[in-house]
């Protein structure tokens, strides 16, 4: 299921009965949270696939198997936390180099997996995360402790602390992010092509109608409690005063792109990574103050009518919203109507339409909403070639997998170079 389809039927109660009293707010601060749950308390759901053949076969077929033992190694040597936070954040950071190296054609494969596979980075960020829970030094590291370097791995193993741009005002800035691979329980062999794409476009310079543009990208986890925790804000809130564009993007639809033109403030209760679902309205900070729904600012009518690749590309004004008033929800093909609330955005209610969301209000928040280019792009879902269909095979890749892949990553490309040359 693409990250825009957290259906209806998925959530807990209508939208029409939800209470948004009931949810957590997030203090959108500096802190770091850790990743996933059950910090020190054993491998999270989502480490637990790890040891699957599909994870280890992908590991092994890019060199990226010898990650999680490097790492175990270095951390082992740790005589304080001090010692052990400094392994942490330089082996993540040195994680997510090697992925963007081996993406972009530098240095050894490692192995006969295709160069553009976003997959590597993923599994081997989780034997490191799962190895960090096992921890058990010489010194005391209190639950906290642990958790901040869980959180500290995050950040540096997806890009997120170094998004550093030229001095000057010769070269445009865009920040693209995306997402990890999801619905594993589904096919364990899944790839995300916005995490390809953010892997690929990285450090990169590209030509606008404007002039060059260099690219930063950043990757986000798939699940509910991070975003709880406000990480989409703590990456964003520094950046988005210094940037020309940004587009998140996340996989939506099979055959087709779509620029979302509503996000709305309400999670359908899909499960993510760790198979838990959330229903309620978005966290935020200052709910008083919090809109329903927010609107791109990407140029999508000049989006729409370039050629940017051999995928359709629609200016997606779909929204379900219930009614003014009360009542079920219903869909509108053309947007929000006044005084109703957002039960799913264009891009569903899952977290594509959520990191569409937070990141849109805070663009509006930081008082960017009519200098700024920013919202959500939805690539075509990912698939396999027509004889590898079935994920019990556990044949990881194909010819058109990879085809389909590098054609995505090249037209996300194309579509954010038309997007800054406004």
């Amino acid at each position: 299921m693409p990250l825009l389809a957290a259906t209806t039927a998925l959530a807990a109660a209508p939208r029409a009965a939800a209470s948004a009293s009931g949810s957590d707010s997030v203090s959108g601060s500096g802190s770091v949270s850790g990743s996933g749950s059950g910090s020190g308390s054993g491998p999270t759901v989502e480490e637990q696939r790890l040891d699957g053949a599909v994870p280890q076969e992908i590991l092994r077929r890019s060199g990226f198997d010898s990650v999680a033992p490097e790492f175990v190694r270095a951390l082992a040597a740790a005589r304080s936390y001090a010692h052990a936070e400094a392994v942490v954040v330089e082996q993540g950071a040195a994680l997510w180099r090697r992925a963007v190296d081996r993406v972009q054609g530098r240095g050894p494969a490692g192995g006969d997996l295709s160069r553009d596979d976003d997959r590597p980075l993923y599994w081997a960020r989780l034997g490191m995360t799962r190895e960090v829970r096992a921890f058990a030094p010489g010194f005391t590291l209190s639950d906290g402790q642990r958790a901040e370097l869980l959180g500290r791995l995050e950040v540096s193993s997806r890009g997120q602390d170094v998004v550093r741009y030229p001095v000057g005002h010769g070269v445009k800035r865009i920040l693209v992010t995306g997402f990890d691979p999801f619905t594993l329980d589904r096919d364990i062999r899944i790839s995300n092509p916005s995490g390809a794409t953010a892997l690929a476009l990285d450090g990169t310079v590209v030509e606008t109608a404007a002039g060059p543009a260099r690219i930063e990208t950043v990757v986000f986890p798939v699940r509910w409690q991070d975003f709880t925790d406000g990480t989409v804000e703590r990456v964003l809130r520094p950046r988005l005063p210094h940037v020309d564009l940004c587009a998140t993007v996340s996989q939506g639809s099979p055959g087709r792109f779509d620029v979302e033109r509503y996000n709305g403030a309400w999670r359908g209760g899909f499960g993510d990574n760790d198979n838990i679902g959330v229903t309620g309205t978005i966290p935020v900070d200052d709910p008083g103050s919090q809109p329903q729904w927010t609107t791109t600012t990407l140029p999508y009518a000049r989006i729409v009518a370039a050629d940017t690749g051999s995928f359709p590309v629609y200016d997606h004004t779909e929204v379900t919203e219930v009614p003014a008033g009360g009542g079920d929800p219903v869909v509108r093909p053309d947007g929000p109507t006044a005084g109703s609330l957002a039960y799913e955005g264009g891009g569903g209610n899952y977290l594509s339409n959520e990191i569409a969301y937070r990141a849109t209000l805070l663009r509006d928040r930081l008082g960017l909403h009519d200098t700024l280019p920013g919202g959500h792009v939805h690539t075509p879902v990912l698939e396999f070639g027509a004889g590898n269909t079935d994920p019990a095979t556990g044949v990881v890749t194909d010819a058109e997998f990879v085809r389909n892949r590098l054609a995505i990553v090249a037209q996300v490309k194309a579509i954010v170079s038309v997007a800054a040359g406004g």
